[in-house]
């Protein structure tokens, strides 16, 4: 139902040549759905899955959303012809699993600022892929504080291309989501400094259950230094690992009453990956259950 009203919003507001940032898109897309649902990043259990496979996979292990990553079998690229395009949205509209988007490897810190304009350029090219195949955004990442350059310039130097692709995004209806990566951009106060001085209603932050979440003051004031910014995608790990507090997460999810994807981005190598993921939704569920009778 979701994917529909999404689609359905979209296309009425560029047919009222609505602004879809002024109408409250973004914001409406995190409200209407009435819980947090599980899904898939195709990093590692879905990355030698063709496209066919990968959908049948998620319906049948009820993670009915997918984040297609880049340079996987599937091969969702900016090769596809229109026709090509036309048959991945018609291919997801035809089953119960939702393209939430696209995970990319665009990043915005280098010194070079050629490289810094491939990679805006490219992110755009990918942005229009999105719109194309019936995603609703894109994955992008900070990823480094370069030695040899103030910090602040090259914050800004993010903060500023992510104002430049999330305008672009914001006219085909498109969502930037900025996964918490990258060394020292990973730490909290870092993508604080970061957002702060981004613009855009449209790009959001994807939380991504790194170990430096735990850093003092601890994971539940690092999250709250953020949560304003959060999106409608979350990356984690396995949830029954023992590295990381995910009851705990999902107790902070649940408090601020998220409405959004939580996406299984998982690194282990199962036997059986499907079986693993019907495994991985049973701890969600049962932790998501215990959550909400605290």
């Amino acid at each position: 139902m979701k994917s529909i009203t999404r689609r359905t919003f979209l296309k009425q507001a560029s047919v009222t040549g609505l602004s879809v940032a002024s109408a409250g898109a973004f914001t409406s897309f995190e409200k209407a759905d009435p819980a947090m649902k599980f899904g898939l990043v195709t990093y590692q259990w879905g990355r030698d899955w063709d496209l066919p496979t990968l959908i049948a996979n998620c319906q049948k292990t009820g993670l009915l959303g997918v984040e297609l990553r880049t340079q996987h079998a599937h091969k969702v690229e900016i090769d596809l012809s229109p026709a090509q395009r036309a048959e991945v949205k018609k291919r997801f509209a035809d089953s119960p699993v939702t393209c939430i988007g696209y995970g990319s490897n665009f990043e915005y810190h280098s010194p070079d600022q050629a490289v810094v304009k491939k990679n805006i350029e490219d992110t755009k090219l990918y942005i229009q892929l999105c719109k194309d195949i019936g995603a609703t955004g894109i994955k992008v990442k900070p990823n480094d504080l370069p030695a040899g350059v103030p910090k602040e310039k090259t914050i800004a130097q993010i903060a500023a291309s992510f104002n430049e692709i999330g305008k672009f995004a914001a006219g085909l209806g498109q969502l930037i989501r900025v996964e918490v990566h990258g060394r020292y951009t990973q730490e909290l106060p870092n993508m604080k400094a970061i957002f702060d001085q981004v613009t855009g209603p449209n790009v959001k932050i994807c939380w991504n259950c790194n170990p430096e979440d735990l850093l003092p003051p601890g994971l539940e004031k690092n999250f709250d230094s953020v949560k304003k910014w959060f999106g409608d995608t979350v990356h984690v790990r396995e949830m029954d690992s023992a590295d990381y507090p995910y009851q705990q997460l999902m107790d902070l999810f649940t408090g601020m009453k998220y409405r959004g994807w939580i996406l299984l981005e998982a690194r282990t190598e199962p036997a059986d990956r499907v079986a693993a993921m019907k495994e991985q939704l049973t701890i969600f569920n049962r932790m998501i259950h215990h959550a909400k009778r605290k």
